[in-house]
């Protein structure tokens, strides 16, 4: 099936894979990376137990001289649970299993003040597949103080749900990013992108009884950070986002993020953020039949455009995590990580307006194991 795992936690900024700009040296890393990866992800309403992913990866960064760095993964993940068919409601139907395979590539070439990356990747479901291709490119000025980012990427996806209510069909996304990255003191550096999605075909979620979409989607965003340099060596990271999209969804995102080095190697980094968001023109709220009662949808009728969703991720709501990632670098180039993060999504959490109402809550636990190698 698509992947879907009901909450925004594992969203990344609507930017491309590797697209989100950063300063950049003139030359390629010194080293070579290798990583292995677990993650574990689980949701939950009251009363039910959703979605589970475990997601275990492998990464391999290695340059070759000073002027070309490759890198590549690969995600092997397996999803298990019951997805709702409406809002929170669930049938015996909607219980599944499945299994994805992710892979990516990327090769960088460095010159003097400028890089150019060209990267590839696929995943493969047994209902789903993916493929997708990207360039980006840097230029720096004479100072490396500031840094302009350029991105390109493309995605052709097959979609052929079990239940077939459709066959092979598909959908074509180009996504755009343009990103600066400035110094602006000994102590401060702050970066801003914008990018643009516009996509076309399916967006339909098959396994919902009730769900029609528009078959364009266009998608914008502006992200900006803030990294300031702290006595002691920690690092302070802020960042405002905000997200529009042609469904009509408007959302903020504010993120706080503190690294802090301590003794023997040890960093610790403690998060936290908020995502507020508008519902979609065509999501509707959970309206029953007043004799059949739940599952049975009554709100979609009230649509003259023809198209809706009970999707809760298309749902006007307020979202917070907290999150902390602990780190030991060991000798030999090796370094362990844990992190865990906790999510919670309400209706009544919702920046300055009203949540979209009749929707239970939503909670996720996320836990990642980390260790790598370098060499």
């Amino acid at each position: 099936m698509p992947r879907i795992l009901g909450s925004a936690i594992l969203s990344a900024a609507m930017a491309l894979p590797g697209l989100i700009p950063s300063a950049h040296a003139d030359s390629a890393p010194e080293s070579g990376i290798i990583s292995l990866r677990y993650l574990s992800y689980r949701d939950k309403q009251p009363g039910l137990d959703r979605i589970t992913v475990s997601a275990p990866s492998l990464y391999i960064l290695f340059p070759v001289g000073r002027e070309w760095a490759f890198s590549g993964s690969r995600v092997m993940d397996s999803v298990s649970g019951a997805s709702s068919r409406y809002h929170s409601s669930i049938s015996g139907a909607s219980r599944m299993h499945d299994t994805r395979q992710a892979n990516d590539f990327n090769a960088t070439r460095y010159f003097e003040r400028a890089t150019l990356s060209i990267g590839a990747a696929n995943s493969t479901e047994h209902d789903y597949k993916s493929e997708a291709v990207n360039v980006t490119g840097t230029v720096s000025s004479e100072d490396n103080n500031t840094t302009w980012t350029l991105g390109f990427g493309n995605t052709n996806d097959s979609i052929n749900p079990v239940n077939n209510i459709v066959v092979n069909e598909k959908k074509h996304t180009r996504d755009y990013l343009l990103g600066l990255s400035q110094v602006l003191t000994p102590n401060d550096i702050v970066q801003a992108s914008m990018t643009y999605a516009n996509g076309h075909g399916y967006f339909n979620d098959p396994y919902k009884m009730v769900d029609n979409r528009p078959r364009d989607r266009s998608q914008s965003a502006i992200l900006a950070k803030w990294n300031h340099y702290l006595e002691g060596d920690s690092v302070l990271q802020s960042s405002c986002r905000y997200y529009w999209d042609n469904y009509g969804i408007r959302g903020d995102t504010l993120a706080l993020n503190w690294v802090k080095p301590l003794s023997n190697g040890v960093t610790v980094s403690p998060s936290v953020r908020y995502h507020t968001q508008s519902a979609a023109n065509f999501y509707y709220d959970p309206v029953y039949d007043p004799l059949l009662g739940a599952p049975f949808p009554l709100g979609f009728l009230s649509n003259p455009t023809g198209f809706y969703s009970p999707d809760q991720r298309l749902s006007a709501f307020g979202a917070i995590t907290a999150g902390f990632k602990i780190s030991k670098s060991m000798a030999g180039g090796w370094e362990a990580d844990m992190r865990a993060d906790y999510y919670q999504q309400k209706s009544g959490w919702r920046w300055f307006a009203k949540g979209s109402p009749g929707l239970e809550k939503l909670t996720a636990i996320i836990l990642q194991l980390g260790l790598s190698k370098k060499f």
